[in-house]
């Protein structure tokens, strides 16, 4: 393995290669998928997405949300993006897809971010990527962890596209009084139970009946109720995050469905108003849900698509 790869391992014996490497050649991608060894020792999948048959404009660093994995429904966005001429590049976070960790649990969201920050930097860092621009792309939990390293690394990015991001946890998911705080009491001993009783997020996400089907059929999708650890975690986080919006300045497209009744859409309102970026740009999607780039009808679909290829479009290389 060449040095500059230090830390992935390549994936090619676990999938084999024929039938994925021609269905990417038919959408004019070229696809690769490594492990990283993360800078805490924990094994990362990553993917990576390349326009095939052209140089690429910009890199874009993705960050999937709480249950997710880049392998199945995720992948759908980076393949777009790659064929618009963009380099994706993703990885399953701790606990999820394929990734180290117990399943959807995420005790401490900021070792979460500094893996992102260590296989991105190792990306953005290699000759054939280091002078273009560089934006985050983050959906739900995945856009809280974009601002998460935007703090870590102000001036680092060109910008970022925060998908219903989880700056918020919608009131209409989480658990009621008295049960966060017997929760909080049985988290500290028991931080890894499956026991926090919220609705069925894939449900309360995907609007297009066909599309829960294939969402459920993900082999990596975890189904149980979410652990105790990590759903402290995340209130700890977006609860943080609420009182910093007005510290975010680097430039950023916020998109959110406003019928979404899992991150709260009014809170991505707030962002907009409040940060400090001179470049921000919000668009909020009349009846539409918390999928936005695969729940949708197909119709909804491209019109998220479109607004979130303008935006690129306009702050990259031709």
């Amino acid at each position: 393995m060449e040095k500059e790869n230090e830390g992935l391992q390549p994936l090619s014996h676990y999938w084999g290669n024929t039938p994925e490497a021609d269905y990417y050649a038919s959408q004019r991608v070229r696809s690769s998928k490594f492990f990283y060894t993360s800078s805490r020792g924990l094994s990362l999948f990553t993917r990576t997405w390349l326009p095939l048959h052209s140089p690429p404009r910009a890199i874009i660093c993705m960050v999937h949300g709480y249950g997710n994995d880049v392998s199945w429904t995720f992948q759908a966005t980076p393949i777009f993006l790659a064929q618009m001429g963009f380099a994706s590049f993703a990885l399953d976070l701790q606990g999820h897809g394929l990734s180290q960790g117990l399943s959807a649990f995420v005790p401490d969201v900021d070792l979460v971010v500094q893996d992102c920050i260590s296989f991105f930097d190792s990306i953005k860092n290699k000759p054939d990527f280091s002078s273009l621009p560089s934006f985050l792309y983050g959906e739900s939990m995945g856009g809280a962890i974009c601002l998460l390293i935007h703090f870590k690394q102000p001036l680092s990015w060109d910008g970022a596209i925060l998908v219903a991001p989880m700056c918020r946890i919608s009131d209409k998911v989480k658990p009621r009084w008295p049960l966060p705080e017997i929760l909080t009491l049985v988290a500290k001993f028991f931080p890894t139970l499956p026991i926090v009783p919220t609705a069925d997020l894939l449900d309360k996400s995907v609007k297009v009946p066909q599309k829960k089907i294939i969402a459920a059929q993900n082999p990596s999708r975890y189904r149980g109720k979410p652990r105790l650890g990590t759903v402290l975690e995340l209130l700890r986080v977006t609860d943080y995050l609420s009182t910093k919006l007005s510290d975010v300045t680097f430039p950023f497209i916020v998109l959110h469905g406003s019928d979404d009744v899992v991150t709260d859409p009014d809170v991505s309102g707030a962002l907009y108003e409040e940060a400090k970026s001179p470049d921000k740009t919000i668009k909020i999607y009349a009846d539409m849900m918390h999928s936005l780039l695969f729940g949708e009808t197909d119709e909804n679909l491209a019109l998220v698509r479109a607004d979130i290829l303008s935006w690129l479009n306009q702050r990259s290389a031709a």
